[in-house]
């Protein structure tokens, strides 16, 4: 009874299924634009944090002792079969501190920027011989990892309503890469 009701209709089995297929190919099509408008919107809020940073980084090392006078943001490169992306380089001629900027820091990004420190003078032979410093930087932090980082002898700075500050504890010596 029930069959006779749909083919009266005028709907039939393939006549549903293609219906099914064109909304499947229209929540794809959805799906497409909304992970394309995260990412945009995750890209720019990226840049807002390091542009926070960026602005008072300068003037944060300095009140730590590193007297940087130069940043460069987003530096980029392809160098002996690896590529890399280094988010804020502050340097003085003979220091240098490269800063990771996270919107929000997690343990396992503390890890993967530990790796990239190792590989820094190799990929950016200009500083061989400088002492290079690592820091990184976040608007939210998961759990504890900026202490994590600070144990690994990291930079730790919180990007703050206009500007940033170091939240190191008093007593914390960075580690050279």
């Amino acid at each position: 009874m029930e069959n006779m009701q749909v083919e009266s209709s005028g709907l039939t089995f393939e006549k549903v299924w293609l219906m099914f297929q064109e909304t499947n190919q229209q929540f794809k099509e959805t799906d497409k634009k909304l992970k394309k408008l995260e990412e945009l919107f995750t890209s720019q809020w990226g840049k807002l944090v390091e542009s926070l940073v960026e602005g008072d980084l300068v003037n944060i090392l300095n009140q730590k002792g590193i007297q940087v006078h130069n940043t460069n943001e987003r530096v980029k490169g392809f160098r002996f079969g690896r590529q890399f992306e280094f988010d804020i380089i502050a340097e003085n001629g003979d220091e240098v501190v490269v800063v990771e900027v996270k919107t929000t820091l997690s343990t396992d990004d503390v890890k993967e920027f530990l790796d990239e420190l190792t590989h820094f003078k190799e990929v950016l032979p200009r500083f061989k011989d400088n002492k290079v410093y690592g820091a990184v930087a976040y608007l939210r932090v998961d759990g504890n990892c900026d202490r994590f980082a600070e144990k690994k002898g990291l930079f730790v700075i919180r990007a703050t309503g206009n500007s940033a500050l170091i939240t190191n504890s008093d007593y914390f010596v960075p580690q050279t890469f």
